[in-house]
């Protein structure tokens, strides 16, 4: 019996089959940071810092072979091999949404660990709160390492792109971790920005009713086992 045989539930449940498909460590991570465009494997890399070369070719192999992503070399000038989701791959996204939200209410959830810009800009589409934007209309630019996005907000909805930006209402500049811990972990943008964490341009008004736009559901309780008191 092969290695990818013994995998297998060997069960008709679609979300058995699903598992079958991306349930191997570090596939559903491979498929997050593809989510907003095509990505070279130094970049996957890169984002994912605990993965090793070997397993990641493994991964981006059985992601492609199942038919959840594509590679593809791109026109010159930079005539190099990117992978990237195929329609049915993208179609994944509320999977992760489901599982974020439902995460995130985990008492041992740790928000202080390494963030990707694209958990980052994942997370602001899963915790997006319309009601508190309300009427709100703005361009919202971020500059993380050497990547550029654009969130935008109108009518009560929220767009990400991964994308080049001449202007913007607001311009955040630095990590993904330091905007985390604006949006999630309460810190002040002054704060961050005398720090050298972070640099905000434009309307500081609007970055700080922006940050406050994703509020985090509220914490599971962790219960004791049943029989924790019994001697």
């Amino acid at each position: 019996m092969s290695e990818n045989t013994r995998r297998r539930y060997e069960d008709a449940c679609a979300t058995a089959h699903a598992m079958d498909l991306v349930g191997e460590r570090w596939a559903l991570l491979v498929m997050r940071e593809l989510m907003f465009g095509p990505k070279r494997f130094s970049d996957l890399r890169a984002d994912l810092p605990g993965v090793s070369a070997n397993v990641l070719t493994q991964r981006l192999e059985g992601l492609e072979a199942a038919g959840v992503l594509t590679r593809r070399k791109l026109p010159p000038p930079t005539p190099v091999q990117v992978y990237e989701l195929t329609d049915w791959g993208r179609e994944s996204e509320p999977i992760f949404q489901a599982l974020g939200r439902w995460g995130a209410r985990s008492p041992l959830h740790d928000p202080t660990l390494p963030f990707s810009a694209s958990s980052l800009f994942l997370s602001f589409r899963t915790m997006f709160d319309a009601g508190r934007a309300g009427d709100l209309r703005a361009d919202i630019g971020f500059c993380i390492g050497r990547e550029r996005y654009v969130v935008s907000i109108e009518h009560g909805t929220l767009t990400v792109e991964r994308r080049e930006f001449d202007r913007a209402d607001v311009i955040f500049s630095g990590t993904a971790r330091s905007m985390a811990a604006i949006v999630y972990g309460g810190a002040p943008i002054e704060t961050m920005a005398s720090s050298g964490d972070l640099a905000v341009e434009g309307d500081r008004a609007l970055a700080e009713r922006f940050v406050g736009l994703f509020p985090l559901p509220e914490r599971a309780i962790r219960r004791a086992p049943a029989d924790a008191n019994v001697i």
